[in-house]
């Protein structure tokens, strides 16, 4: 999924003509949307990589679905981004489910951990 986001902002910097090394461009506002949408999943894939591999240490089922979840609504967020219009990607925003629901499941291995529960 993010391999697939970073060619989609390869393809908008040779449609849009953005060259290297600029990172947004200020004429070019749709390259900018495909850019930080990219972007911005990267910025999240640390924290959904560590709950991830952290909550399914214990509950890999439960892991499972919402990652697929978080994964699909990274996709709607994207694409909803893509229009042009930035208020669209509030179209991914069901992928906070999945997040709290690994969060959920890291939670609860780190208090098995403890012996808490």
């Amino acid at each position: 999924m993010v391999t697939y986001l970073g060619a989609k902002v390869g393809q908008a910097r040779k449609k849009y003509g953005v060259k290297y090394p600029l990172m947004y461009d200020s004429k070019e506002p749709m390259f900018n949307c495909y850019q930080r949408a990219h972007q911005n999943t990267l910025e999240q894939i640390p924290y959904f990589l560590l709950f991830l591999l952290l909550g399914g240490i214990q509950h890999p089922g439960v892991c499972i679905v919402c990652g697929l979840i978080w994964i699909v609504s990274r996709l709607s967020y994207a694409f909803g981004y893509y229009t042009g219009d930035p208020e669209k990607r509030l179209k991914g925003v069901y992928g906070y489910i999945g997040l709290f629901g690994l969060i959920a499941a890291t939670i609860s291995f780190a208090l098995h951990l403890l012996q808490w529960i």
